[in-house]
């Protein structure tokens, strides 16, 4: 019994830092995570909304369902797109994925 109790006070003694140990893991998978998680999708999500903000009639795109086609008509959350001769289609502009050149 002797034995234990002087192990255990020689943790506390030692260190004293226990608590501090657990924070710092804590904040260094935060700072990964968000390195190569969070960071890398905030960069896609604002290429993304400047590439549909920039959609304008006469381009040539790609919708993210694999459908080329032309872009007759612009609006404001939609798009005509024309895949053939008078055939035309009206989509989010946010499921546009390319614009080609």
């Amino acid at each position: 019994m002797a034995t234990e109790a002087f192990a255990m006070a020689g943790n506390a003694a030692q260190g004293g830092q226990g608590g501090y140990e657990g924070i710092i893991m804590l904040v260094a998978m935060f700072a990964i995570f968000y390195f190569l998680l969070i960071r890398p999708q905030q960069k896609r999500a604002k290429q993304h909304k400047e590439l549909v903000s920039a959609i304008k009639a006469g381009d040539q795109v790609v919708t993210a369902g694999g459908i080329h086609g032309k872009v007759a008509s612009v609006e404001d959350t939609t798009v005509s797109l024309e895949v053939a001769t008078g055939v035309k289609l009206k989509l989010n502009r946010s499921t546009i994925t390319e614009i080609k050149q």
